[in-house]
């Protein structure tokens, strides 16, 4: 059993900054990757960005780009989703996943990934 705890999330002004974490803890097999995906109300779960667990090589999601980092701790089981410049259309529940194997969707998909968290809400006001 994997589980994956987000935090970091609360109301901000547009223009601020906030940092996103997401431990993995339990029977942890393999880590290719982690993911961050987002859901607004009424809308599907989107993309943000992934880092693969080894080398650290990121991507993101057009929206995020240039404003957007995700790193990650490997000793510590964390991966951090840093979001810069924030704009009230970034308003959201993000979500964290792990992908443990190579095999399969490409990483912008969700169902590239085997487990999720809860996810944590960030709200950004105008």
């Amino acid at each position: 059993q994997v589980q994956l705890v987000e935090s970091g999330g609360r109301l901000v002004q547009a223009g601020d900054s906030l940092r996103l974490s997401c431990v993995a803890s339990g029977r942890i097999s393999n880590i290719y990757a982690m993911g961050w995906f987002r859901q607004a109300p009424g809308n599907e779960l989107d993309f943000v960005g992934r880092i693969l667990w080894t080398g650290g090589t990121t991507d993101y999601a057009d929206a995020v780009k240039g404003r957007f980092t995700i790193s990650r701790d490997t000793a510590k089981n964390t991966v951090y989703l840093q979001m810069n410049s924030l704009k009230p259309e970034d308003t959201a529940t993000y979500y964290c996943a792990l992908r443990r194997n190579y095999f399969g969707e490409p990483s912008s998909q969700k169902d590239a990934y085997d487990n999720w968290g809860q996810g944590t809400q960030v709200t950004v006001s105008s």
